[in-house]
């Protein structure tokens, strides 16, 4: 199969090698990073030269904790300075002027400039997304006290490379997966986040694990995950992709996750494709009936309301917490593992499914990936280019019969589910008559009804308002005798 992957994604495919502990695995780089840097130094047979790869990262990665010396660089030693990150820009309605803002060193937009002539030169990168990956190079623009208005000093962004520098066919990967047979496209999938297919010991073991990605390939899929601790939910959430968020612990207030009047910025749903909040036990929130009101809002419409703003946003939220032996029982409580701000019906009605983690083995070393597979940055971005296609949502509301006096959560939660499983899955799938109703039932239908139910069943434990209500009995619409 791997000569098949290569055969079939060509440059997209980088050479993995996690088993052993190599070059790697104390740089603590993202997946999407890694596998981007591989694609430059790697030759065809999966080699790299270490030495001029270390001068790369040593060059052009540099550490939060290098933020002064660059400053000292660009500002008192007139350097142009060329480095790796996130940057996000935006445009003073006001002023016309163009700003810009590096996240991960903390330089804000007061402190920035992007000239007319510089922004001629990139615009074209800069205004695909709200944030963008890639080469950065800085100068600085002097403080000027002989003009009137005072020109201040700024650092100025004078070049800009995109870290995606090539163009995604999302047709050709769409038609390229009738290739590969559904094992296969599974065993696809894991290598591409970096896990060993063989590893698993069987198929359901793979589908667990992958689930997982359903959040990164469906807009406002809301999802709870308890597992045992070692299961690999803080990596994959935070480690494998550049568009989603992970929040580890700490402190969460309406104004991070949402939107902050002081500061006039949107918050965390806003600028992600989904927002993690792991080991969720320990997360405490500024004012719980305040997130607990603006969560409702948001997770049910994708709308938020904060002081005179209005927002929307497509960012799923995901709830990951650790399980211990004697609570991994859906019929049992579970949800009294979650912070009180959870233990509301009415806000945990709105999640649409629930990820059984302890279906999800404990990592080892025979499940990290060794050989040919996908890259994981190509990977990540085509789910992310996915979110936006709704042909697959037509394609489920086509296919799924609805029973009478359904809740409308559930309906929604299921087909919403349904649609992420069609396109993880089944991205070559045009129209409702293509797909294999058989195979439609066994890896989307079943496994998202089974996700739905399990939320209900802890709703009824929690709220008597809930107990004894299930979900309706979903099924596959044959089309042949549809009327």
């Amino acid at each position: 199969m791997q000569d098949k992957l290569r055969e079939c994604f060509d440059e997209m495919v980088v050479y993995k090698d996690l088993k052993k502990s190599n070059f790697f695995s104390a740089l603590s780089l993202p997946s999407f990073l890694r596998d981007w840097l591989l694609k430059q130094f790697e030759d065809d047979d999966g080699n790299f030269d270490i030495d001029e790869l270390s001068n790369f990262i040593k060059e052009y990665l540099p550490k939060k904790d290098d933020w002064v010396s660059i400053k000292n660089r660009i500002i008192l030693e007139n350097e142009r300075v060329k480095f790796l990150t996130k940057i996000a820009v935006d445009i003073n309605i006001k002023t016309q002027e163009i700003t810009f803002a590096l996240p991960d060193f903390g330089l804000g937009y007061k402190e920035t400039i992007i000239e007319q002539y510089d922004w001629d030169n990139f615009k074209d990168e800069l205004v695909k997304g709200k944030e963008t990956w890639g080469i950065v190079e800085l100068g600085y623009r002097h403080p000027d006290d002989t003009v009137k208005p005072k020109v201040v000093g700024k650092i100025k962004l004078t070049g800009f490379t995109n870290f995606c520098p090539y163009t995604i066919d999302l047709d050709y990967y769409k038609d390229v997966r009738s290739e590969f047979t559904t094992s296969e496209w599974i065993d696809v999938i894991l290598g591409a986040i970096d896990y060993n297919a063989s590893g698993y010991e069987d198929e359901s073991q793979k589908i667990a694990m992958i689930t997982r990605l359903l959040p990164f390939i469906e807009k406002r899929l809301n999802l709870i995950e308890l597992a045992p601790k070692g299961t690999g939910k803080s990596y994959l959430f935070g480690r494998v992709s550049k568009f989603g968020w992970l929040s580890s612990g700490g402190v969460m207030s309406r104004a991070k996750m949402f939107y902050d009047i002081s500061k006039r910025t949107q918050g965390l749903v806003c600028n992600n494709d989904y927002v993690a909040l792991d080991e969720v036990q320990t997360i405490s929130f500024t004012d719980i009936d305040e997130m607990r009101a603006a969560l409702k809002g948001y997770m049910e419409s994708g709308i938020f309301t904060v002081g005179n703003y209005e927002g929307s946003a497509d960012s799923g939220i995901i709830l990951l917490g650790n399980i211990s032996q004697d609570k991994m029982n859906e019929y049992e409580s579970m949800f009294s593992e979650l912070p009180v701000t959870f233990h509301e019906s009415a806000l945990l009605d709105r999640f649409h499914g629930f990820i059984k983690g302890w279906e999800i083995p404990r990592m080892h070393d025979d499940l990290k990936i060794q050989g040919w597979a996908l890259n994981s940055e190509y990977f990540c971005t085509i789910m992310h280019l996915l979110r936006e296609d709704a042909s697959y949502r037509a394609i489920v509301d086509q296919l799924i019969e609805v029973p009478e006096h359904s809740d409308t959560r559930d309906t929604e939660a299921i087909k919403r589910i349904c649609t992420a499983y069609l396109k993880l899955l089944f991205p070559n799938v045009r129209s409702a008559e293509e797909m294999d109703l058989r195979d439609f039932q066994k890896y989307c239908l079943r496994p998202a009804s089974k996700m739905r139910k399990i939320i209900k069943i802890q709703l009824g434990i929690l709220d008597d308002e809930f107990k004894g209500k299930s979900i309706p009995s979903f099924t596959v619409r044959d089309l042949n005798n549809a009327d």
